[in-house]
């Protein structure tokens, strides 16, 4: 069994890890730049090491200094989180070279998933089904003739990266070589890749993704779905689980049908299968290798730890549940909440003058703020995640109107207005929504969260 990890992040998800290893009764090691020296984690560590200045690529992505903290502290596994070096296969390469536990999926299915040519490929060789796209590479010769064949509108997307950047609609063959060109140039600059596939673009689809876990020996579960259609360019906002738009028969048909994929691969660890569903057909877009930020619903309406089951999984123990034994309950809904100008959505970093989280009967809240901390303006501007839990979608609701009202963030600016205003539209309030829907309406002055 694995008797110390090594938390190779920051922030929320951090002190998310933490809590886990401390419930299993395992020593902890928190690495931290010198920005992050007083983060809530760091602090309730066993151990921490400070691996660089705040750069990311002098701490969080230098791999060398966070294997030199293994070796000084006697971490025999390293827990990546999200983000940083937890897709990063290098970074498990060089671990299990050094007799260090990755707790994740292996190298090459990080490498497989990490390519979207590949990881497209794959998945509709393990039976999952995929938007129709280019078999390969898109390059400025081979565009229009690979466009036609697949019909406009097409979607252009860097095979190496995510969150939106290098990626360009094409409406027709007049918008196909600037939007080529843009996306390459995106890739390039945000990835070091400028290599590009190309994929029918659907209207109005939302974004619906599958929770599996696996143990690496041919047995996988599935979760069940999250909705993550509420995004701002790309980035989720506002995740549920269930879906408001899927049924039972839907729900259970394209779980089993990720679940036996990643038991053909042998997948081992936890993954989300991420799909585009319009009109009743799941197309996939990619997967994620890793624990995803929006996790603790899940977690809410199965009463399963995924951090715990990755843990497991790791250390050869295999899956505590079986496919049967995993029963759904209620509603869950996440709300990201962002250190950013409810209006602009620019950056607030600063200290923290009030801080009271919310609490009651199915609430979480997953934050290493606190009062006085002082948020470094060096990363991502997620400072928490509000979980709600309810019987009910309808109830879920309700209890999320009442603890946004509890919540206070004071000294910067949050994205908690923004959850406010959400609550109270209809078209939220009956799950009628689309991955365009809040860009649409953050366009509409009338909807603007800060007024």
């Amino acid at each position: 069994m694995i008797s110390k990890i090594l938390i190779a992040n920051r922030g929320e998800i951090a002190l998310r890890v933490l809590r886990a290893c401390k419930e299993l009764g395992i020593a902890t090691v928190a690495v931290h730049s010198t920005a992050d020296a007083d983060a809530m984690h760091v602090r309730l560590a066993d151990e921490s090491v400070c691996i660089g200045p705040p750069p990311s690529r002098d701490s969080y992505l230098n791999i060398h200094q966070i294997v030199a903290a293994c070796e000084i502290t006697g971490a025999d596994a390293v827990h990546p989180g999200y983000g940083f070096l937890s897709e990063n296969a290098k970074f498990a390469d060089i671990l299990d070279a050094h007799g260090i536990t990755f707790i994740g999926p292996t190298a090459d299915h990080i490498r497989i998933m990490g390519d979207k040519i590949t990881a497209k490929e794959t998945a509709k060789s393990l039976g999952i089904p995929v938007v129709p796209g280019s078999a390969g590479e898109v390059k400025p010769e081979n565009a229009l003739e690979i466009a036609r064949e697949i019909g406009f509108p097409v979607l252009i997307k860097a095979t190496a990266g995510g969150g939106g950047r290098g990626m360009k609609v094409a409406r027709n063959e007049d918008d196909l070589s600037e939007a080529v060109s843009t996306a390459r140039s995106e890739a390039l600059a945000a990835f070091g890749n400028d290599a590009v596939y190309m994929e029918k673009y659907l209207g109005k689809p939302r974004h619906i993704e599958i929770q599996v876990v696996g143990d690496g020996e041919g047995n996988a579960i599935h979760l069940g779905e999250r909705d993550c259609s509420l995004q701002r360019r790309h980035q989720k906002v506002w995740e549920e689980a269930n879906s408001p738009a899927l049924n039972v028969e839907q729900r259970m048909k394209i779980g089993e049908i990720c679940a036996d994929a990643m038991r053909k691969l042998k997948y081992r660890g936890a993954g989300t299968v991420e799909f585009l569903y319009e009109n009743g057909e799941f197309f996939f877009i990619e997967m994620n290798t890793r624990l995803q930020v929006e996790h603790p619903i899940t977690e809410a309406i199965t009463g399963i730890d995924l951090v715990h089951e990755q843990i497991r999984v790791a250390s050869g123990a295999g899956l505590s549940v079986t496919q049967d034994e995993i029963v759904f309950s209620g509603h869950a809904i996440e709300c990201r909440i962002n250190a950013e100008d409810p209006r602009t959505f620019v950056p607030s970093p600063g200290t923290i003058t009030h801080f009271h989280a919310p609490g009651g009967l199915g609430v979480r809240v997953d934050s290493g703020a606190y009062q006085g901390y002082k948020i470094p303006p060096y990363y991502d501007s997620l400072i928490g995640k509000l979980i709600v839990h309810g019987r009910t979608r309808v109830e879920c609701m309700m209890r999320l109107r009442r603890v946004l009202d509890e919540f206070v963030i004071d000294g910067i600016k949050t994205t908690l207005p923004l959850f406010q205003d959400l609550i109270n539209n209809q078209d939220i309030a009956n799950g009628d929504y689309d991955i365009h829907w809040l860009e649409n309406y953050l366009a509409q002055p009338a909807a603007d969260p800060a007024e």
